[in-house]
Order: structure tokens, then C-alpha cells, then sequence
């Protein structure tokens, strides 16, 4: 452990006060560098957004809106690609650079060995390590949603992204902070496992990207999908603008359905005849309302919280009951 720094003072010396002091000290000690880059990362996306939602006000303002119609958009500005970027990136950020080496690097190095000789025991070593890591991703999660969220929200008829699609469902509300508690844990159960740093990241990496597109497929089935029947050839009415477009059919009077291209003959009169042919009537649309979007976040969040204390506790078992 460290020796108390001393200030002289009128009566003599006496130990300086820490806000940290003993293990969760030199925990924060040992992974300053990652500590400082990654909340300096949250700190720096937090102003750009506040910067760029300030910009689109102006804009939006100097147009007239919402009293007049505005055509702004925000997907082509450079500022909401980065920003899409830096979010959609930080868990695996977290997962490689900070989950990954907090326990194989202790094990590679001796540091696990040698701190739990001293006057703490191997769990509470852990808890530590686990404290900072989980700290740290819950107040950039939580930094960065509240922040994207306040731009996203007032504003999201001139996002053309869907509120389904990861962009805007996973970096607002409570998934991202979730999502970047689970990548930690991903990161340091792997770091467990494989138990050298390099490999373990390369590991985590690889994990990481084939996890990203597991979970584009859970998304979609976390809310209840609708479906609604209009007459071919009619647009759909105004309060599907904000609704989430699953699939398209079309449909005969007897309530069967056809694949959207079924009929997409080479000529207007082959087209017809198969529309005859089949009694194609009407337009079908499977969607998810925008209403979903909140109970989605939430049951999203619970899923991946719930995974976040299944790593933790096996981490805690793992390490409890193996050699160091």
C-alpha cells in the first residue's frame, strides 16, 4: 500500500486527506491511463453533442419550425456521423481496452499475486476492480445517453434514421449505459478466461463485433409486431410515419398473403394478370409503433443488466476458487 503523503501544518505533520484512499486508490492508481482517456472520450462526445444540437436549433429556428415545414438532414451532417461513431464504438472500446486487461493484466504481471499477499483479500481485490470498471462505464453510459437523448428526442422527425435501427435505439434512454456495463463484463470474463492480455483483447474484439450483430437481430423482437391491411395502390395514413416497417405483403380478399414481389412482372400487362390471377386487393404492412420504443429500451436494458450479473457472478466464482 502507499505511504500517506504528509502537510506541514502549525502543530506539525499530518497525513493529507484523500478522497480514495487504500485499495480503491491504487485500483485507480494502476488503470489511470484508461480512466482518463475514456472519461475524457464521454466528456469530449458530451460537448460535441451539446454543440450540435445547439447548431440544428439555430438552424431550425432561423427556418421558421415548427410552424413551417423543414427539411433538414441530420444524417448527412458530418457532426451526427461522428457522433453516431464514437457511441456505436464505445462498447467495444470498454470491452478491449478496459474489460479485457483488468484481471489478465494483474495475472500476466503479478500484480493479482502480490496485492493478495498483503492486508486484503482476493475478493476484495476483485470487488474493486470490478467497482472501478463498472463505475466508469455507468457514468459514460448514463453522460452520453442523457445527453444524445436531449438532442434526439425533441428533434427526430429530421433524424432519418429508423428508432429501431442501433444509432438511435441503443445510444439513447437506459440501453446504452447497459450495453456498456455488459461489454465491460464480456471483456473482463473473457480477460478471466484466457488469462494474458493480447490474446484476451483480440478475443474480446472478435466477441464484440459478432455480438453487435446478434444483438441487431434481438432488437427488432423485443416489441409486438403489428399488422395492418390497406387497399393496393392508397398511401398509409399519417400516424405510421413514425412506426418501424418489419415487412411488406400484399393480400386477397380472403386473407392470404404474397410475398411483396410476387407480382413484380416485366410488363404492365403481365402484371395484371397475375394480380388476378391471385386476387391481390391490398397492401399489408408488419410494423412496430413508435409507443413501443420506451418498453423496448427497458426490456432491452433488463436483458443486458441481467447478463451483466451472470458474467459478474461467475467472474466472482472463477476467481474466488481458482490459482491466481
Amino acid at each position: 500500500m502507499s505511504t500517506p503523503t504528509l502537510t506541514e501544518t502549525p502543530t506539525g505533520l499530518r497525513p493529507r486527506r484523500r478522497l480514495l484512499r487504500g485499495l480503491p486508490w491504487l485500483v485507480v492508481r494502476q488503470h489511470r491511463t484508461a480512466l482518463a482517456a475514456v472519461l475524457g472520450l464521454a466528456v469530449l462526445g458530451t460537448l460535441w453533442i451539446v454543440y450540435q444540437r445547439h447548431e440544428m436549433v439555430q438552424l431550425l429556428d432561423a427556418r421558421g419550425w415548427p410552424e413551417e415545414e423543414v427539411r433538414y438532414a441530420v444524417d448527412d451532417s458530418r457532426g451526427y456521423g461522428y457522433i453516431s461513431s464514437l457511441l456505436s464504438g464505445l462498447p467495444l472500446i470498454l470491452a478491449v481496452f478496459v474489460g479485457a486487461p483488468l484481471i489478465a493484466g494483474d495475472r500476466e504481471n503479478g500484480t493479482a499475486q502480490l496485492v493478495t499477499t498483503q492486508s486484503v483479500t482476493r475478493r476484495q481485490w476483485l470487488v474493486a476492480k470490478l467497482g472501478l470498471a463498472y463505475t466508469l462505464a455507468l457514468v459514460c453510459g448514463l453522460l452520453l445517453s442523457a445527453a444524445f437523448t436531449w438532442w434526439w428526442e425533441p428533434h427526430r422527425s429530421f433524424f432519418l434514421s429508423d428508432w429501431v435501427d442501433g444509432r438511435i435505439f441503443d445510444n439513447t434512454g437506459p440501453v446504452l449505459p447497459a450495453l456498456l456495463l455488459f461489454a465491460t463484463a464480456a471483456g473482463i470474463t473473457l480477460g478471466v478466461l484466457v488469462r494474458r492480455v493480447l490474446p484476451a483483447m483480440v478475443v474480446t474484439f472478435v466477441f464484440t463485433i459478432v455480438s453487435a450483430y446478434v444483438w441487431d437481430e434481438v432488437r427488432i423482437r423485443l416489441g409486438s409486431i403489428k399488422m395492418y391491411t390497406y387497399p393496393m395502390g392508397t398511401d398509409l395514413p399519417a400516424r405510421f410515419d413514425e412506426a418501424y416497417e418489419v415487412d411488406r405483403w400484399v393480400g386477397n380478399a380472403r386473407g392470404e398473403l404474397f410475398g411483396w414481389g410476387t407480382c413484380a412482372e416485366a410488363t404492365e400487362k403481365a402484371q395484371n394478370a397475375c394480380i388476378k390471377e391471385h386476387g391481390i386487393i391490398n397492401d399489408v404492412i408488419e410494423y412496430l409503433d413508435y409507443d413501443q420504443m420506451a418498453a423496448m429500451q427497458w426490456t432491452a436494458a433488463g436483458i443486458l443488466l441481467a447478463g451483466t450479473a451472470l458474467l459478474t457472478g461467475f467472474v466472482l466464482w472463477r476467481v474466488s476458487r481458482r490459482p491466481l
